[in-house]
């Protein structure tokens, strides 16, 4: 493992850390409320593992957050304008696909907006959770292609398209080519 790899798992658990004692949650509660193993959360949080997207997703909607909120920090933005160099980067250690949160962190949007690099045959699930009903995004692909699975529908997204989805239900992400998807989520929470 790289250093700045392993800077970034031991970033990443130590605000993992962070947001759940903030939260008042103990390590049992946590996974409990996310059914991630407290082993699991326990490694996350010490730096020794590097969690997926999926299971990420869980202990953020359990901590009431989405991804990009997980990622911010937690100083309020000194401005609303942030370069492509600053933008947060996050790469899942299974699909290797490549998060970058491209809206200014610390704003008072509701709305995120994130560019996704997904690999050839990439495929990334989320369950149920019942937390984000209220939350809703919109898929915007840019290039290659893109399979959205619904409970009731399969999208099979070419480049230009763009699906509108409430994420409160299970879906999944599938690249089903073999050259790399790149697109865009535009994540509104809500009211806040």
């Amino acid at each position: 493992m790289s250093d700045a790899q392993q800077q970034f798992e031991e970033a990443t658990g130590s605000r993992l850390k962070i947001l759940r004692q903030r939260e008042g949650l103990t390590l049992d509660e946590l996974a409990k409320a996310s059914g991630v193993s407290r082993a699991m959360i326990s490694r996350i949080e010490r730096g020794e593992v590097s969690p997926t997207a999926s299971l990420l997703a869980r202990l953020c909607e359990s901590l009431g957050l989405s991804l990009s909120h997980f990622f911010a920090p937690d100083s309020p933005a000194s401005d609303p304008f942030v370069r492509h160099d600053d933008q947060r980067l996050w790469r899942d250690p299974v699909t290797g696909y490549l998060r970058r949160s491209v809206s200014p962190p610390g704003t008072a949007s509701a709305v995120d907006i994130v560019e996704v690099e997904f690999p050839a045959g990439a495929r990334v699930s989320f369950p149920p959770r019942e937390e984000s009903r209220e939350m809703a995004q919109h898929v915007w692909l840019f290039e290659g292609r893109l399979n959205m699975v619904l409970p009731d529908q399969t999208y099979e997204m070419q480049s230009g398209d763009c699906l509108y989805m409430h994420i409160g239900d299970a879906f999944e992400f599938h690249n089903p080519s073999d050259k790399p998807a790149r697109y865009a989520v535009i994540l509104d929470r809500g009211r806040r």
